[in-house]
């Protein structure tokens, strides 16, 4: 395995997530932010969280895919949702568990970073996710 995840004793915590990853591969695979839209385009959960974050991972999961990668290969993985407050993490990862099995998410994730933001490119768009993976 490439990759390693760990969350070492004295850190903060419970998160949803490991707090380091250790890679060992050469290839760097990284995914653009992916968002809440099919193939041809057409978005997905307007205005759901968890519908968006579903699809979202699933993009994500297709982008890896093509580049001969997993999430058992993602180092980090960093969320930017619009207008957020705590109050939505419930959402977040519901989206989440809604897919981590069809996608072959680990749970806890990988190391993430979740980054509050204003807006996104579209009105519509809730959710961006961007993975880094680690091959050999």
């Amino acid at each position: 395995m490439t990759v390693r995840h760990l969350s070492p004793e004295g850190l903060p915590g419970p998160v949803p997530y490991h707090q380091v990853a250790v890679g060992t591969g050469t290839r760097h695979v990284h995914v653009a932010g992916q968002i809440a839209r099919r193939a041809d385009g057409t978005p997905v959960a307007p205005g759901d969280l968890a519908g968006q974050v579903a699809q979202a991972l699933r993009n994500t999961s297709t982008g890896l895919a093509g580049a001969g990668a997993s999430f058992a290969d993602v180092l980090r993985l960093t969320f930017y949702v619009t207008r957020w407050s705590p109050e939505r993490v419930d959402d977040l990862m519901a989206g989440v568990a809604a897919v981590a099995d069809e996608i072959g998410l680990g749970l806890p994730l990988p190391p993430s970073s979740l980054i509050g933001v204003e807006y996104l490119f579209e009105p519509d768009v809730l959710v961006e996710i961007e993975a880094t993976a680690l091959l050999d």
